[in-house]
């Protein structure tokens, strides 16, 4: 589901910050391999093109493919909850799935991202842009099945996946201990890679539960700049938000080992193994959510991060909402986009703390009035004042964790 776009006050500042930071003029120059052709009319053979065509009907799509040994299968980590209506467990299962086979313009988009960042070919980090755009540039798969194996041992099957490559799926599940977690591993053909084993976190209808931003909040990503986003994203090591794992370590063991995690970023699929590498070198366990917008466009990645973010993340919220209505949530994010509006939409009666880390790094931030004072007073006018909180040191947030969790 992809939220409406509304004009809204957040929508005008991410205007406003592309405009002056000049985002159309970097997208101009940047690959976009979907832009150009639909989905069909790029398929490289007549069968790509027939399945393509078929894929629009989702998962009403009466004939699929499977995964062959030349194919790529990304199993994505999700959160095992119980229906309302029926009591049973149940969980949203994610898979993207693509070719092996990269697009033959490779070699200009990592050309087009050295560029525009001053990169020299002989530079170490040449490399690195050639691994990272990898999985901007492999061919989709629409219309392809997956099978999978829960627990190792019961068989499911994954899709047909989507236009997009991806598939989205509720499947009902056995049941098992809130807080344990339970492998799927792919079953695919030898030759096939990927991520081929995901997992599964169970976490029953009470408790605690963070939802979380990531670009700027638990890692930096200078989403306000487009060469910035650039540099994070194809060529220097992520690099954890100063505090920011302490924080979450704390608010962790103060939550308890069933408190379900979940990372929501406007970032696009095409992140997802690099974003889940960095989750589990610093942070603790949990879902990664992330759109399906821009697959198979590196200029889609900018667009993503600064348009439309206050939307989709209510929507996705919303969703999580669903699944989880009784749980106490924690929502931690930044100032540089549209978190605190969203945040602040989202609040009645399930968010219990709000914490929103003041980035003062201008290539970061983009527009000063981000930070001022009124704006948030504004994205929290429907929030009581002890439950929003602007940090700047995540040092302080302990102690209103602590006062949080005591008081519910």
């Amino acid at each position: 589901m992809t939220p409406t776009r509304r004009n809204t006050p957040s929508l005008e500042m991410q205007q406003r910050t592309r405009k002056e930071r000049r985002f159309d003029d970097t997208e101009r120059d940047l690959p976009d391999f979907s832009g150009k052709h639909s989905v069909v009319a790029s398929a490289s053979t007549t069968t790509d093109k027939f399945y393509a065509a078929l894929a629009y009907l989702g998962l009403k799509n009466p004939l699929s493919r499977s995964i062959t040994a030349n194919d790529t299968v990304w199993l994505l980590d999700n959160t095992a909850y119980r229906n309302e209506k029926t009591g049973l467990w149940e969980a949203e299962y994610v898979a993207a799935m693509f070719s092996q086979h990269s697009s033959s313009a490779l070699v200009d988009a990592v050309s087009s991202i050295a560029d525009k960042i001053n990169l020299e070919e002989r530079d170490p980090a040449y490399k690195t842009i050639e691994e990272r755009i990898g999985p901007f540039v492999q061919d989709i798969k629409p219309g392809t099945q997956a099978k999978a194996l829960y627990g190792g041992k019961s068989l499911i099957t994954l899709g047909p996946s989507g236009h997009n490559g991806i598939s989205s799926e509720i499947k009902r599940l056995p049941g098992a201990n809130d807080g344990e977690t339970v492998p799927t591993l792919a079953r695919v053909p030898k030759g096939a890679n990927g991520l081929l084993e995901m997992k599964t976190f169970y976490a029953e209808a009470e408790g605690w539960g963070v939802i979380s931003d990531i670009d700027d909040t638990i890692k930096i990503t200078q989403t306000s700049d487009p060469i910035g986003i650039l540099r994070t994203t194809f060529i220097e090591p992520p690099e954890p938000a100063p505090g920011m794992p302490e924080l979450y370590k704390h608010i962790h063991s103060l939550t308890k080992s069933t408190s379900s995690w979940f990372y929501l970023s406007a970032s696009p699929y095409n992140l997802y193994p690099f974003l889940r590498e960095f989750r589990q070198n610093y942070y603790p366990h949990g879902t990664i959510i992330l759109r399906d917008s821009s697959w198979m466009s590196v200029r889609g990645l900018l667009t993503t991060l600064t348009l439309g973010t206050e939307d989709y993340k209510v929507d996705r919220m919303e969703k999580i909402h669903s699944w989880l209505p009784k749980r106490k949530m924690i929502c931690v994010g930044d100032s540089t986009q549209t978190d605190p509006e969203a945040y602040g939409e989202i609040y009645p009666h399930w968010v219990k703390a709000i914490l929103i880390r003041k980035v003062e790094d201008i290539a970061a931030i983009g527009i000063e009035a981000k930070n001022e004072p009124e704006r948030f007073e504004q994205a929290f006018k429907d929030v009581p004042r002890d439950v929003w909180h602007v940090f700047s040191d995540p040092a302080t947030c302990k102690k209103i964790v602590e006062d949080v969790v005591s008081k519910h």
